[in-house]
């Protein structure tokens, strides 16, 4: 049992060092914020933060990981939850209907983060200081399932596309992209514009693909 508890603790403070120095570093940049900034906001030791990410150079990594590991769960989730391959979506009214769910909960979960919206401004953070560098949150894995999904109802007659992924990429853009673009501060967003961003691209993207 007390393996257990030393397993969450430490899991837990893990979790908080990662949620405090997101929020510090995109706040104030990752050069103005100290360690005892990052330890004293996670409510843990400097020690504890040095003993399991070294330094903000181990930070960094981290927290574009955990942004990544999240983002393309949520994204796995909605999937398995809006866009199911088990023969339930037999018509293209019923696809759109489906897609649009899809979406509007995208939308809450992705565009309406502080956490990925924290991440993201990290990615451009480094990339304005560092042009060359390669830093990002990996969402190839997301892209990738949409792609495979698209490419199922395309096999089914519904979608008109020999290209799922260009598929997948213009229904990204109609969607996920262009609310970010919209309604960049999840501490402002307007949760019905971003509803609405979503249903009228996921209309938008049946207009185009689906089968006449």
């Amino acid at each position: 049992m007390s393996v257990s508890r030393r397993s969450v603790t430490s899991a837990d403070k893990r979790a908080a060092i990662i949620a405090a120095a997101r929020v510090l570093f995109a706040r104030r940049g990752v050069d103005a914020v100290s360690m005892d900034a990052v330890a004293a906001k996670a409510e843990v030791s400097k020690r504890t933060v040095y003993d399991y990410y070294g330094d903000k150079n181990g930070l960094f990594p981290a927290i574009l990981s955990e942004t990544s590991e999240a983002l393309n769960a949520s994204v796995q989730r909605a999937l398995d939850e809006h866009l199911p391959t088990d023969g339930t979506i037999t018509t293209v009214g019923e696809l759109e209907e489906a897609l649009t769910a899809l979406v509007v909960e995208l939308g809450r979960t992705l565009v309406g983060s502080a956490d990925h919206a924290a991440a993201f401004a990290l990615v451009a953070q480094r990339r304005w200081r560092e042009p060359g560098s390669r830093d990002d949150v990996e969402t190839a894995s997301s892209e990738r399932a949409l792609a495979e999904r698209l490419a199922h109802f395309a096999d089914s007659g519904l979608l008109d596309t020999d290209d799922a992924r260009t598929a997948a990429s213009h229904l990204a853009a109609l969607t996920v992209l262009l609310a970010y673009n919209d309604q960049p501060d999840p501490a402002t967003a307007d949760p019905g514009r971003i509803r609405k961003i979503m249903t009228d691209g996921a209309r938008a993207f049946v207009r185009a693909y689906a089968t006449r």
